[in-house]
């Protein structure tokens, strides 16, 4: 797969992810949803952390949760940079498909949630109690580097009670499953779902033994 193909991956991803990402922010108060079926919602959350809603300073505590934001972020920056160098390499050196386009969708995945990251607090207005505005007069909720990436896909397939004879976890409520999420984490997702199940498919090597030509030349003298 070449370069542009693989950009072409990019582009399309980043679009759906940024057009479904701006409608929420602009059409749903924050915690606001709508069901579309039993089993799926559109859910409008923000995230200002991790996954999961894990921030940096839930482990270190002597980091405000304001420079836990501005450290991830970075984080995230320089991460997304190393993927896209790796992207480039293994284009050139015409790698599988397989990687090639597992690593384009992490790469897509990736950015569009920096994007959310560096420029939705300068870009929109607070969503709490309210619908956000695009480029308010007054200014965005936050600074540059400091925005929350913008969650919208809840699929509450199950809850109930866990049957009792379980062990540790038998009787308890579960619901399968909570998390809310992005078009952004599942191009993630799915990425490094395909680096995980065709491990070998993605990283195989084009192996041509350079002692053929010698060999062959060998055989048609003695023939």
């Amino acid at each position: 797969m070449s370069l542009k193909k693989a950009s072409i991956i990019i582009i399309l991803i980043l679009l759906i992810d940024q057009i479904s990402k701006i409608y929420i922010k602009t059409h749903f108060a924050l915690n606001e949803d709508i069901t579309v079926f039993s089993w799926f919602k559109i859910a409008f959350v923000e995230n200002d952390g991790m996954a999961w809603g894990t921030k940096l300073s839930d482990f270190f505590t002597f980091i405000s949760d304001k420079s836990a934001k501005l450290i991830l972020t970075l984080f995230r920056i320089v991460a997304v940079t190393g993927i896209g160098f790796w992207l480039v390499d293994v284009t050139k050196k015409k790698k599988s498909k397989t990687l090639i386009f597992a690593i384009s969708i992490i790469f897509a995945g990736a950015l569009g949630n920096i994007l959310d990251s560096v420029f939705y607090g300068v870009l929109f207005s607070d969503s709490h109690m309210q619908v956000a505005t695009f480029l308010p007069k007054e200014g965005g909720y936050t600074g540059v580097f400091y925005g929350n990436v913008v969650d919208m896909l809840h699929f509450p397939i199950w809850s109930g009670q866990l049957p009792n004879w379980l062990p540790l976890v038998g009787g308890k409520a579960f619901s399968f499953f909570d998390p809310v999420f992005n078009v952004a984490d599942v191009a993630i997702s799915t990425g490094i779902g395909i680096l995980i199940v065709f491990n070998k498919k993605a990283f195989k090597e084009e192996s041509i033994s350079k002692t053929e030509p010698r060999d062959q030349e060998l055989h048609n003298s003695l023939v």
